[in-house]
């Protein structure tokens, strides 16, 4: 069985802005960032971390590297764990879609086919079947270990609702904040337990 600690960046700039933060922006940790990656390196300082995996992007590596430095790790980098391509949309302010992004993305279907594919962009369905793919190598390469993977938004919410089996246009009615923790375990391939989601309990002001 393996154990992954799913691990949202820090904040930006961009994610107190509110604009819409996609894999074409390379934005760095804000100050409040950076305290996060710190919070979250000494969270999991104890754990017997056996693979540190990231997206490509600025915001997750220095959140990763901030975790690896405790337990003598190289991240290893994976740009199926980018944050989903949003296309024309990159930069925008999220306010000027009159309703919250993850809303806009989903149309009012009740099933992942409502899901749209953004112009210029993809789908979360695509980026579901890309994050879960690399969740599958990583268990197979560490079948009995714990890995921490950090990511973005919709890739790490992408990967709860598979876990859970929802829908994707059920991600509305969840929240995922920046520096926060989600452990789920898989047991060969199909077998998932989600113990932990959304996590910010290690948090100072």
């Amino acid at each position: 069985m393996t154990k992954f600690i799913l691990v949202r960046h820090g904040e930006t700039e961009w994610n107190k802005e509110r604009r819409i933060q996609g894999s074409a922006s390379d934005t760095p940790l804000s100050p409040t960032g950076l305290n996060q990656a710190e919070q979250l390196a000494l969270k999991l300082k104890t754990d017997p971390v056996q693979a540190i995996f990231s997206s490509p992007l600025q915001r997750a590596l220095d959140t990763a590297k901030a975790i690896a430095q405790y337990h003598n790790l190289e991240v290893r980098v994976l740009p199926e764990l980018k944050e989903i391509n949003v296309g024309e949309l990159e930069g925008q302010l999220s306010l000027t879609l009159a309703k919250r992004f993850d809303e806009f993305v989903c149309r009012n279907g009740q099933n992942d086919e409502g899901w749209i594919k953004l112009p210029g962009g993809e789908s979360v369905n695509e980026v579901q079947t890309r994050a879960w793919e690399a969740i599958q190598n990583m268990a197979h390469q560490y079948p009995e270990g714990t890995v921490v993977v950090v990511s973005h938004y919709f890739v790490i919410m992408s990967i709860v609702c598979r876990i859970l089996n929802l829908p994707l246009n059920n991600m509305v009615h969840l929240r995922l904040s920046t520096g926060t923790v989600s452990i789920f375990t898989l047991d060969g391939k199909e077998d998932t337990r989600l113990e932990l989601f959304n996590d910010s309990c290690h948090h100072r002001k």
